[in-house]
């Protein structure tokens, strides 16, 4: 089964072509990164006109690059939430005309389900159940994924999600957006000790986490220097940054495995291409014995690839729409 994929839910406008939910014959990506880092981040209002732009030159180009025509598709898939409400209609009602004017299904399918199917593509021998940690600039989860259209989350982020930490810290850093790529390749020439961050808990929640804190404690670090006349060394600070945010998230994903009995861990998001949190993932994992799965870093960021491995899989479980389909900027994974 074919299926032409958009996806437009942030500053990437893109488009794929998957074959029954692993094999991948086309994927273009238009990113919008060079104008959104004139302002230090997103503007919704510039992404949404930059998708409507972008996108009918985007789905021509991977109907190309996979030499097929609609003719040859099977179905139409469009991420629909979460994400930027203006973005995402974009992509959403482009996928409803297009759905309209063929006749072919319309699977509607969530941004943060289609992070988690990257692996589909990247391992093309994984299959649920296993345990998931969710990491991106919106979202930080550990959900269960006892089927491949069932989840259900085991804990979450109380406040900033760890790629939004790791942007805002590398912005008061000076380091151009996206700010959290930047930091990771500084972070590799410092010392992971010269700093003592705190590790915050979330209280009757251990599975929960909560970077707020630590990213503040990180920015008043910086600040108090700055006030003092004293330099830091900006690679000892970002790598104490980057291992504190890590290892808390290490240490929740570990313990909510072992409480659960699961052995098969996988990850996925925008900060699953973390140089830190793939190596020590990779090392816990062997030491325990678990699986351990993570996407190929190509597949970390958003792509329309992971939107066709997971709209297959919906599409399988009767998870169609019409063109009453609507955007939403919020969603649970649920």
């Amino acid at each position: 089964m074919r299926i032409l994929a958009i996806e437009s839910s942030c500053d990437e406008t893109a488009a794929a072509v998957v074959e029954d939910g692993r094999t991948v014959l086309s994927s273009v990506v238009a990113s919008q990164v060079e104008e959104h880092r004139l302002y230090g981040g997103v503007v919704p209002e510039i992404a949404s006109r930059r998708h409507a732009e972008a996108i009918s030159p985007v789905v021509t180009q991977t109907l190309e690059q996979a030499n097929l025509t609609l003719d040859n598709i099977d179905a139409l898939a469009v991420t629909y939430a979460p994400g930027l409400i203006g973005a995402l209609l974009v992509g959403v009602n482009f996928a409803k005309g297009l759905s309209l004017s063929t006749g072919l299904p319309l699977i509607p399918t969530h941004h943060l389900r289609s992070h988690i199917a990257s692996n589909y593509i990247s391992n093309t021998e994984l299959k649920p159940p296993f345990l998931c940690l969710v990491v991106s600039g919106g979202h930080s989860h550990i959900v269960m994924v006892e089927d491949y259209t069932k989840m259900k989350i085991i804990g979450r982020t109380r406040d900033d999600a760890a790629g939004e930490a790791f942007d805002k810290a590398a912005r008061t850093m000076g380091m151009p957006y996206p700010g959290g790529i930047e930091l990771d390749k500084v972070a590799e020439d410092g010392n992971p000790l010269a700093f003592k961050l705190p590790r915050p808990v979330v209280n009757d929640a251990p599975y929960d986490f909560s970077f707020s804190g630590l990213k503040t404690a990180v920015i008043n670090l910086l600040h108090n220097s700055a006030q003092k006349g004293t330099e830091l060394d900006k690679a000892d600070v970002c790598a104490s940054f980057r291992y504190a945010v890590v290892d808390c998230l290490v240490t929740n994903f570990l313990k909510a495995a072992e409480d659960l009995g699961v052995k098969r861990l996988v990850i996925a998001g925008g900060v699953s291409a973390n140089r830190l949190l793939r190596k020590t993932l990779e090392e816990e994992c062997k030491k325990r014995g678990y699986e351990f799965y993570m996407p190929d870093k190509s597949l970390c960021g958003d792509n329309a690839a992971m939107v066709g491995s997971q709209a297959y899989y919906e599409f399988l479980s009767g998870n169609t729409a019409g063109t009453d389909l609507n955007a939403y900027a919020t969603m649970s994974i649920e």
